[in-house]
């Protein structure tokens, strides 16, 4: 296996990793997250309308997510950063000063557009500044411990939006989300940027990378290893001429390269099914989970206790980042199985210890999903970064918003555990096929798979 030494990180990635847990903690501790579907109700709200709600957020997240990566990699990946929160937090003003239909629909367009404006360039930024400070083969360890800080900040705003709640109504609990979302975007000012793509280069984390297996990239020259890449004028070192290796296009031509790059390279196109397909499954399935909980036999007061439960395993596959990385193909594929056979068997064991399983699950889920972006990382190329980041964001939306009408149509004929468990299987059809194509690989050059591919051949 071929390993990378990483060394301690100096005071610009220090940096770079504080902001970055600040920002996501302070952009998820927002404390109408746990009460947001009780105010609508509260506020005379059908469930039906509530639930049209949820398509509008969604939808407002596809149809902002490509254009907005596109943006993040015309302009400033760091000012889509400061914007978001800022949008974020006129949607939850804008519930709580005007408590109506109409707003909760705009405050929703909102909500969904500031999180397209995330989506891409904080992975895309992060990625290339790691880069550039010769610390890339951290960004899966980084990544896992920004999900971790997120985490907390939805943890932390359940504790404190009941007190909230008590003390001034849902006046405070807005002013409060508004308060976390302002300081968001003043921790987003202390990112750095600097914008110069080293476009088609191999960086040295990809050989170490868990999510390899779906498909070997094409080969490529470059040393996997920290060395400076060779003179680009050479033709025996040249990067495979690329449609998104302009660093000068323009908005609709950027976003252009990014499809294209999506569309004509194997490597990417596959890892971007991967992220849409693992993170999408088992972010769709913990809206359920609260169903779940109650199918179990516990009391509606139990429910937050098992939930917690749940948030402490995504909690731990987040720092597991780092042992993760050190998993080859079948590693990965096996992680993939655990979380499949781990959610269908606690699902079906229809009682309150089923959530331990199920917590492991989330754990393990968590772990891939960011072993997966980690991948996808690695394998794109250019001056596209955030648009093709966005366009495996918008994939995930488009397979929630599918798994949830499959799930809804599962649990009316057979039950939630069921549904639950059905839906849960996609881990193990996509592990099964990762093992497969792994299989196909075999057919690659010994030297060219030591280049691009971990784990023993």
């Amino acid at each position: 296996m071929i390993s990378i030494v990483s060394r301690a990180p100096d005071p610009a990635v220090r940096r770079l990793t504080a902001t970055l847990y600040g920002y996501v903690f302070l952009s998820d501790l927002v404390l109408l997250y746990p009460l947001y579907v009780v105010f609508f109700a509260d506020t005379g709200l059908s469930v039906g309308q509530i639930a049209s709600l949820f398509v509008i957020w969604s939808a407002a997240g596809i149809l902002f997510e490509v254009p907005s990566g596109a943006w993040a990699d015309v302009l400033s990946r760091r000012l889509l950063l400061c914007l978001a929160p800022l949008v974020a937090a006129a949607g939850f003003a804008l519930w709580v000063l005007l408590p109506s239909y109409p707003a909760f629909a705009g405050g929703f367009l909102l909500w969904g557009a500031a999180g397209a404006l995330v989506s891409g360039a904080l992975e895309a930024l992060v990625w290339t500044e790691l880069d550039r400070l010769g610390a890339v083969g951290r960004y899966a360890r980084v990544l896992g411990r920004a999900r971790t800080a997120g985490v907390l900040g939805v943890v932390l705003s359940g504790v404190l939006a009941g007190p909230v709640l008590a003390v001034g109504g849902y006046p405070a609990v807005g002013a409060a989300s508004v308060a976390a979302c302002l300081l968001a975007a003043i921790a987003a000012t202390r990112f750095p940027e600097h914008r110069a793509p080293s476009a088609g280069r191999v960086t040295a984390a990809e050989p170490v990378l868990a999510a390899g297996p779906v498909e070997a990239a094409p080969p490529r020259p470059d040393q996997p290893d920290s060395s400076p890449p060779t003179n680009p004028d050479q033709p025996d070192s040249a990067p495979p001429t690329n449609p998104d290796d302009d660093a000068d296009l323009g908005w609709w031509d950027t976003l252009r390269a990014g499809v294209a790059q999506v569309r004509t390279r194997a490597p990417v196109r596959s890892a971007v099914l991967l992220v849409a397909v693992v993170a999408a499954d088992w972010g769709a399935l913990d809206e359920y989970t609260p169903l779940l909980a109650l199918d179990t036999g516990v009391g509606a007061q139990a429910v937050p206790l098992l939930l917690l439960l749940l948030w402490a395993g995504v909690t731990v596959g987040g720092l597991l980042a780092p042992a993760g990385e050190r998993l080859g193909s079948r590693g990965y594929a096996a992680l993939l199985g655990l979380v499949g056979v781990a959610l269908a068997g606690g699902a079906l064991l229809r009682h309150p210890a089923g959530f331990v399983l199920i917590a492991v699950a989330f754990g393990a889920a968590q772990l891939a999903t960011v072993l997966a972006d980690a991948r996808l990382q690695a394998r794109i190329t250019g001056t596209s970064r955030a648009t093709v980041t966005s366009l495996a964001g918008m994939a995930t939306d488009v397979l929630i918003i599918v798994t949830y009408a499959g799930y809804g149509l599962l649990a009316t004929v057979a039950g939630n555990a069921v549904a639950f468990a059905l839906t849960a299987g996609a881990y193990l059809v996509v592990a099964l096929v990762l093992l497969t194509r792994r299989r196909r690989r075999a057919v690659v050059p010994t030297g060219v798979v030591a280049a691009v591919t971990p784990g023993p051949h």
